[in-house]
């Protein structure tokens, strides 16, 4: 058995889409250990996004990868091509949504966990994310459009990469006692 955490972000509380996206994951048979409501400030959200150089770079290569595959000039949206700049940028713009209006929080438990709930999320950028998947089928934004408007994709939810991430997350997120 696997945990993960899934983060609805404000758009999915906003537009009541909260149930439809859990009932996604109940399908499958994941079940959920952990859940809670909360307004988080940008310093929790800081220990979410963290200010490593790493994670940073890491972040701007996928961003510079999925523009450049459209064909976009990179530098002249985001003023730089360097991927830890172009990473800190969008470290801010997804610090300042996460925490701009309350979000859910989840710790699902399941085989493969984390994989299972990656494929039902989909691709990061809903513009490329597989039909039949939630940032596809709710979603109609892009990291173009985001990129150009200078904030944060809105793709509904946050999900773990993998276990180590998860792990990591699930501590930042929930105290022991918080988990069934």
């Amino acid at each position: 058995m696997e945990r993960t955490v899934v983060i609805l972000k404000p758009d999915s509380f906003e537009r009541g889409l909260v149930g439809d996206i859990l009932s996604r994951f109940e399908r499958v048979g994941l079940r959920i250990v952990g859940s809670k409501t909360l307004k988080v400030s940008p310093e929790f959200v800081a220990q979410h996004y963290p200010d490593d150089k790493d994670y940073l770079k890491s972040v701007g290569v996928k961003t510079i990868a999925s523009h450049e595959k459209r064909g976009d000039d990179v530098k002249a949206i985001f003023g730089s091509d360097d991927p830890a700049e172009i990473g800190r940028k969008i470290r801010h713009w997804n610090m300042d949504y996460l925490s701009k209006s309350p979000v859910i929080a989840f710790v699902l438990e399941g085989d493969s966990a984390c994989l299972v709930v990656r494929r039902l999320v989909g691709h990061t950028n809903p513009a490329d994310a597989d039909p039949g998947t939630i940032r596809s089928d709710y979603s109609n934004d892009s990291f173009d459009t985001a990129s150009k408007e200078n904030r944060s994709v809105r793709n509904l939810v946050h999900a773990s990469e993998n276990a180590k991430e998860s792990d990591k997350e699930i501590k930042l997120w929930f105290k022991k006692e918080e988990l069934v």
